[in-house]
């Protein structure tokens, strides 16, 4: 499984941005998609998943801002990031696992795809 991110860029603090991860490969070995974001100087953070099911989860930094969903005709998942703040600056990534629970219950995920950097300027 390669997966692609996509969408990151230079927004003002307010602003929205519509980052997308695109999957290739064995992708019905897929079941659940995480987003994760790194700032300089700090711990990757995991914002928010999606199982296959539909089911979301989101950080308590997000929840409420950001917004998963997954179009399995398009093998993409989306993240929709509305009122970005400075704080939100980050490389994003995405990730994706073969079981399911890894948000929920711990545990790794399988395949990572590269990083999009999102500035928010204020």
């Amino acid at each position: 499984v390669q997966l692609q991110a996509s969408g990151g860029g230079l927004v003002q603090a307010g602003g929205s941005l519509r980052l997308s991860c695109a999957a290739s490969g064995s992708t019905f070995s897929i079941n659940e998609i995480g987003w994760y974001r790194q700032a300089p100087g700090k711990q990757r953070e995991l914002i928010a998943s999606i199982s296959s099911g539909g089911t979301t989860n989101y950080a308590d930094s997000v929840r409420g801002r950001f917004s998963i969903s997954r179009v399995d005709t398009k093998n993409t998942v989306y993240l929709q990031m509305n009122s970005l703040k400075p704080e939100d600056t980050a490389v994003y990534y995405c990730a994706a696992s073969r079981g399911s629970g890894v948000y929920t219950r711990g545990g790794s995920y399988n395949y990572w795809g590269q990083g999009t950097e999102v500035t928010v300027s204020s």
